[in-house]
């Protein structure tokens, strides 16, 4: 009797890459993406949408919403994602190498266009400089993806003109850096205003200006860039919704009440 092809812990870790960056509802044996990690890891488009959706079906945020992954091989993809959630930088970090060493490149080579300014870094410095540009350039791939390519306030579609907006600030909770559900799409200009508390999202995930913002009533930018989206709700996420947790912490220390 021939051997099963069993997973190893790398192509798990793969698998696990490309599901934090594919919502669920274009997980499919057609995606490219999922094709592509197929042929570099020498697996059928199938077996790589099968193990997606198991992961699925250990994602609580997916759960909560009612959305059932397929639990026949849970137990396999589970402790990945509990390595995942202790230690999310590294797991994310080392899966982009595993990544890049199949696609016979490395990840400087890959992400060079992130790093070409730090030739002048050496040791320690250059490489906690790098891991943070990389995993940056992967947590705003997951945002980006959870709400479509679309800013979640105006529904601008153009990827240059869109911000993976953290809710908890990235130097203020190492934790959860890069949980989607610290994440929304923002075009530039609401993305600054998020992060200077000039505007919020609560719990209900409508929108909020500050009393600093409304003092401004009476401009013209005013009412072609605010007076419009108060009380909106944001675009429904395909996955993740922001945590309600990470919005009271912003409304609580960052927004201008």
């Amino acid at each position: 009797m021939a051997l099963r092809n069993l997973w190893t812990k790398e192509e798990l870790i793969l698998a696990f890459n490309l599901y934090l960056k594919t919502p669920f509802a274009k997980i499919s044996s057609k995606n490219k993406y999922i094709i592509h990690l197929a042929n570099i890891i020498g697996r059928t488009p199938n077996s790589i949408a099968l193990r997606l959706v198991n992961f699925a079906s250990v994602d609580p945020a997916l759960t909560a919403r009612g959305i059932k992954g397929m639990t026949g091989g849970s137990k396999i993809v589970q402790p990945i994602w509990d390595e995942f959630f202790h230690n999310q930088e590294e797991l994310v970090f080392r899966s982009e190498q595993i990544l890049a060493e199949k696609e016979k490149t490395t990840i400087e080579d890959k992400y060079k266009n992130i790093l070409l300014d730090l030739n002048d870094l050496k040791g320690e410095t250059v490489i906690r400089e790098v891991k943070t540009r990389v995993n940056q350039t992967v947590f705003r791939q997951m945002v980006l993806g959870n709400y479509s390519s679309q800013c979640a306030i105006t529904g601008i579609d153009i990827p240059e003109l869109l911000v993976a907006s953290h809710i908890i600030p990235w130097a203020k909770n190492e934790n959860e850096r890069l949980n989607p559900e610290n994440g929304i799409c923002l075009s530039p200009l609401y993305d600054k205003a998020y992060d200077k508390g000039l505007i919020g999202i609560d719990t209900n995930y409508k929108i909020i200006l500050s009393k600093d913002l409304k003092r401004k009533s009476s401009s013209s930018f005013f009412a072609n860039h605010f007076a419009l989206i108060e009380n909106k709700k944001i675009l429904e996420p395909l996955n993740y919704f922001p945590r309600k947790e990470f919005l009271e912490y912003h409304l609580n220390s960052i927004f201008e009440k």
